[in-house]
């Protein structure tokens, strides 16, 4: 009697929505994922089921006010775990008329089955006799897939587009709280491609993330090349197609089809001219007013003293000196953390119990001030959790400095090439920084404001945090790029040899390609725990990549793995990402990855690399040389006016060389 009393909000709730489905059935596509978990059954009229019908009301309603609700009904051993998500574009009637489709949907695809999940395009319903919150599941059984469309006429460039918007949206999607993101890329002037993506809200940034870059890397095995696919599991969902399927915000391009008209046609086309006019009219004042900015910071960027425009437009960065002497005790040597090429690194802890690192500026540095603008300039724009967040700087009187956050682990070199401190970076942590690293530099090329290229990569400037995610450091060499540029040259060169790419060493010329360079060098520093500078294996290997260039030719790829692993690792994960360093450190630039392909390496298993070409700097068939130091190749800022035409006959610019202390 009590259960029949119960379920009698539940049987309103059905035929109110039966006549509904009635009107506006449900087709196979709106149903993308059905998955029951078979083996765990529930008995008709049991406890079970009264609390499943009570979750599936609960679930129904809450979710489609707050397009995501999860909780939970009754106690152990029948409690039932739920939730409920709508796309974040939805109004509230669209939500709860999805969600109640999926409450009739699910009973009728798993029948008194104890662990269920409907996903439609536009909702996901799920339930369980577990606790999955907060859980990702990636499970090969778990995930499903549909297209639509003919296959698009240029594949490649369609390709191409669609990875960098779909990689874009994940890194979006993940770090906001709603867990979605939509967008579009430019295939021509009369197509876009729409892209959309969403994690369930109680996965973490990293899990959602994970999710979804898994999705991407299986769009070549079931939809390759399809003008729209939707593919989705228990976790996440992406979808895209060349034709607007979201409520865009903001608007996105219109379309250019003329014949689109209806029967007012000259109201139509009124209106078409006069949006034209209004358009152009706007657009001529925001080009005014940016013809002023720029300038206005033009003549203020001619001003050099601290009382100039520059500095004034800083002034929400600024820190006083006395705070900072306060912080970091008049900058004792007791918080010193080490020496960076353009200067000492201090530990501080603000009034709020804040803690800093302070880059003081050597005052003999001729490159300092401007070294600083560059950095404050760049990272002040600059929000990733992979890169090191910019607090503000100094500029008092004769000081110059710098102020971070503070990152608890200091530098990558610390830890990686240290007897003791290595042991700690297991292969899991390792992994982790490799493509922590990799999240950080796909921000910086593609998925930030401005185009960025670091230039001086390396593993001292790679910091790690308390939880060991890597913290890409030390912008003072970055440049970055404006428009469509993609490339630059430059007549002095500034790094660290060893990591620096051959067109740059060579030529001056340096582009994303030569940060992808360097990181590859880091991959394989990872790897074999060895350090690229100074290394000497013998007569034949005489650097980092020819060492594992001979290894790799001669099928011996598993001897370059570091030792103090112990043989706990997983051998194809390993020499996956050997692979990818050797892609990285090409000897051509155009041969070697973007880093969002790189990123898409590492986390989808199922792309499937291209073979590895000769390695820059490969001795003994080059005619390059380096007649560094006996010791190191490590120069002061006193050194920095050597030319490298001592070091490489071919090239005629300047070299200012980066020291390799830890900051």
């Amino acid at each position: 009697m009590v259960n029949n009393l119960i379920l009698k909000p539940i049987n309103l709730v059905l035929l109110t929505i039966l006549p509904f489905l009635l009107q506006s059935p449900v087709t196979a596509q709106e149903v993308l994922l059905a998955y029951c978990e078979s083996g765990r059954n529930y008995t008709s009229g049991s406890r079970f089921e009264t609390n499943l019908n009570l979750l599936l009301s609960s679930l129904t309603t809450n979710g489609s006010i707050n397009d995501f609700y999860n909780t939970t009904s009754g106690v152990s051993p029948d409690m039932v775990y739920g939730l409920a998500q709508c796309r974040d574009d939805f109004t509230t009637e669209a939500c709860r008329n999805c969600l109640n489709i999926s409450a009739v949907r699910i009973i009728q695809r798993c029948p008194n089955q104890k662990d269920a999940t409907i996903r439609r395009v536009d909702c996901v319903l799920r339930y369980s006799d577990q606790r999955f919150f907060s859980q990702l599941n990636l499970d090969d059984s778990t995930w499903d897939y549909s297209w639509s469309g003919d296959n698009v006429s240029n594949p490649v460039y369609f390709n191409q587009q669609l990875l960098s918007l779909m990689i874009n949206l994940s890194s979006s999607a993940s770090s906001l709280s709603s867990k979605f993101a939509t967008g579009a890329a430019r295939l021509n002037n009369f197509e876009n491609i729409y892209g959309m993506v969403q994690c369930t809200r109680d996965l973490s940034e990293t899990d959602c993330y994970s999710c979804l870059r898994s999705m991407i890397g299986r769009i070549p095995s079931c939809c390759d090349s399809k003008e729209g696919a939707r593919l989705a599991t228990l976790s996440c969902f992406i979808r895209h197609s060349i034709n607007l399927f979201f409520q865009a915000s903001p608007p996105l391009p219109p379309s250019t089809d003329v014949n689109n008209t209806t029967g007012d046609g000259k109201k139509n086309t009124t209106k078409l001219v006069i949006i034209i006019v209004v358009l152009v009219v706007v657009t001529l004042v925001l080009l005014g007013i940016l013809c002023t900015f720029m300038y206005r910071r033009r003549k203020m960027g001619r001003k050099i003293g601290v009382n100039g425009g520059e500095i004034r437009s800083l002034e929400t960065l600024l820190f006083d000196l006395e705070t900072l002497k306060d912080a970091t005790d008049d900058f004792s040597d007791a918080n010193k953390l080490g020496e960076g090429g353009f200067g000492p690194v201090y530990k501080g802890k603000l009034m709020d119990g804040q803690e800093i690192a302070v880059k003081r500026l050597a005052r003999t540095s001729v490159q300092g001030v401007e070294e600083l603008k560059n950095e404050v300039v760049l990272v002040a724009k600059l929000q990733h959790r992979n890169l090191v967040r910019l607090l503000g700087c100094c500029l008092e009187g004769e000081e110059k400095m710098l102020v971070y956050e503070y990152v608890h682990n200091t530098s990558l070199d610390s830890f990686l090439f240290d007897p003791i401190k290595c042991l700690e970076l297991n292969w899991e942590r390792r992994n982790k920084i490799i493509v922590g690293i990799a999240r950080g530099l796909v921000y910086l090329h593609e998925d930030s404001q401005i185009k960025i290229i670091h230039r001086d990569l390396k593993a001292s400037n790679i910091l790690l945090d308390k939880y060991m995610n890597p913290k890409i450091s030390d912008f003072g060499l970055a440049r970055l790029f404006g428009g469509d540029q993609t490339h630059g040259n430059t007549s002095r060169i500034a790094g660290t040899y060893g990591y620096m790419a051959p067109e740059y060493i060579i030529h001056g010329q340096f582009s994303a390609k030569t940060d992808a360079y360097s990181f590859g060098i880091l991959v394989l520093e990872l790897v074999t725990g060895r350090k690229t500078i100074g290394f000497r294996e013998s007569e034949s290997d005489m650097d980092l990549t020819n060492y594992t260039w001979r290894l790799w030719s001669q099928g011996k790829p598993l001897e370059l793995i570091d030792e103090n692993l112990g043989g706990n690792y997983e051998p194809a994960e390993v020499l996956r990402c050997i692979h990818i360093g050797l892609l990285c450190v090409q000897q051509e630039a155009t041969a070697r990855p973007t880093m969002s392909s790189v990123l898409l390496m590492l986390d989808a298993y199922s792309v499937t690399l291209p073979a590895p070409l000769r390695p820059a700097f490969f001795i003994g068939e080059t005619n390059m040389e380096f007649d560094l130091s006996p010791t190191d190749s490590n120069f002061h800022e006193s050194e920095t006016d050597k030319s490298v035409s001592s070091l490489l006959p071919l090239s005629r610019n300047e070299a200012s060389i980066t020291e390799l202390h830890p900051r």
